[in-house]
C-alpha cells in the first residue's frame, strides 16, 4: 500500500473519533442520549486529544518527512480510537496504543531536529515529549484530570512552534525570541509541577500560557494578513480569535489555580481545547486538509458560519462555567459545539465534493 492510500483509512479513524467524543462530551454535560458502552465517559478527553487530533498531527508530520516509518504514528493513535470506541470497557490497549503514537512523534521531531534544528522544530519536539509523559502517566494508571495538562500543553506547543515556523521570515529580534523560550519553558514547568504541586504547577503553566498569547498577538503574521481577502483573512480570523481564548485559558489557570473537576476546571480545558485547538483546525483546515487527502478545498465565505457557531457556542459553554446565573446555559453551549462540528465537517464535504466534479 502506498503513503497516499494509508490517508484515507488514518482519516477515516480520526473522524470516528471526534464524532465519538463528541457524542460523549453531549452526555456529560448533560444532555439524554444513549451512552454506547459502559464507563465510556472518561474517554471523552482522550479521544478528541489523542484520537482525533492526535492522529491529524501525527499524519500531518509523517506527510512531511515523507518516510514510511513515520506512519506508524498515526496508525497506532487511530487503532488506539478504534480500541477505545470499540473495545472493551477499561482495555489497556488504548492508553497503550496512544502512548506508542506518541513515542513515535518524538522520532518524527528528532528527526527533523537533527536535519535542521531551529526554535520551531525544538518547540515541536518538547510538546511531543509532553504528549509522551501525558498518555505515559494515563496507561500507568494516573486519572485522567491529572494528566490533561500534559495534553494541553502538547496541542499548545505544537500550535505555537508552528506558528513560530510560519513567522520566520519576519526575523523576531532577539527579545522576542527570548519571550517566546520562557513562555515554552513555564509550560513545560507547569505540566511537570502539576504532578507534585497542582495549583502552583497550574499557575505556573497559565503564567505560560499567557506570555505565549502576548507573543502571538504582537509577532504572529497574522496581524498582517488578516487585511488580506479570500482565505488569507480567513485564517488569520481563526488564528487571532484562537489566541483570545488562549489568554482566557491563562487567566483562569493563573487566578484560581483550578486542579480538580468542577465547573471552572471545565471553562480552563475547553478554551484550550475548544476555543484554541478547535478553532486552530477550523483555520488550517484549508491548508492541512488539501495536504492529508490529496483533495483541494476552495475556499468559501461559507466556511465562516461553523467558525461564528464554534466561537459562540464557546462563549455561551465558559460563561455558563463561570457564572453560575448562566450555568443552565452550558447545556446549550456544548450542543452548539457540536452543531459547529457538524457545519464545518458538511462544509469542507460540500467543497471537495463540488471542487471535484468537472465544469462544462
Amino acid at each position: 500500500m502506498t503513503r497516499g492510500l494509508w490517508r484515507a483509512p488514518l482519516a477515516l479513524c480520526a473522524a470516528v473519533s471526534l464524532v465519538w467524543g463528541a457524542w460523549l462530551g453531549l452526555l456529560r454535560i448533560g444532555w439524554a442520549l444513549p451512552l454506547p458502552k459502559p464507563d465510556q465517559l472518561v474517554l471523552h478527553g482522550p479521544l478528541m486529544v489523542g484520537g482525533f487530533l492526535g492522529t491529524l498531527i501525527g499524519l500531518e508530520r509523517a506527510i512531511g518527512l515523507a518516510r514510511r516509518w513515520a506512519y506508524a504514528a498515526p496508525i497506532a493513535s487511530g487503532a488506539a480510537a478504534l480500541v477505545l470506541v470499540f473495545g472493551p470497557p477499561g482495555h489497556p490497549a488504548g492508553p497503550v496504543l496512544i502512548t506508542v503514537a506518541s513515542l513515535i512523534v518524538c522520532a518524527v521531531f528528532v528527526t527533523i531536529v537533527r536535519r535542521h534544528a531551529t526554535a520551531s522544530s525544538l518547540t515541536m519536539l518538547l510538546a511531543s515529549g509532553t504528549w509522551a509523559v501525558g498518555n505515559a502517566l494515563w496507561a500507568g494508571g494516573f486519572a485522567i484530570y491529572r494528566i490533561v495538562f500534559w495534553w494541553m500543553a502538547f496541542l499548545v506547543l505544537t500550535i505555537a512552534g508552528e506558528r513560530l515556523e510560519l513567522n520566520r521570515l519576519l526575523r523576531p529580534p532577539k527579545h522576542a525570541r527570548v519571550a517566546f523560550a520562557l513562555s515554552v519553558a513555564l509550560v513545560v514547568v507547569g505540566a511537570v509541577a502539576t504532578v507534585v504541586d497542582p495549583v502552583p504547577g497550574v499557575r505556573t503553566l497559565g503564567a505560560g500560557l499567557l506570555l505565549l498569547t502576548l507573543w502571538l498577538a504582537f509577532n504572529d503574521v497574522a496581524r498582517r494578513t488578516v487585511r488580506q481577502p479570500g482565505v488569507t483573512r480567513y485564517i488569520a480570523v481563526c488564528m487571532l480569535t484562537a489566541y483570545v481564548w488562549l489568554g482566557v485559558a491563562a487567566v483562569i489557570a493563573i487566578v484560581t489555580g483550578v486542579f480538580e473537576t468542577g465547573f471552572v476546571h471545565d471553562a480552563l480545558l475547553h478554551a484550550v481545547f475548544l476555543g484554541f485547538a478547535i478553532t486552530m483546525v477550523f483555520g488550517h483546515a484549508p491548508i492541512v486538509f488539501p495536504a492529508v487527502t490529496g483533495r483541494s478545498i476552495p475556499f468559501t465565505p461559507a466556511f465562516y458560519v461553523p467558525y461564528a457557531v464554534l466561537e459562540a457556542s464557546v462563549l455561551v459553554r465558559v460563561c455558563g462555567d463561570l457564572v453560575d446565573d448562566l450555568a443552565r446555559y452550558r447545556a446549550w453551549g456544548g450542543l452548539l459545539n457540536a452543531v459547529a462540528l457538524i457545519l464545518f465537517a458538511a462544509t469542507v464535504v460540500v467543497r471537495t465534493l463540488t471542487a471535484s466534479i468537472p465544469r462544462s
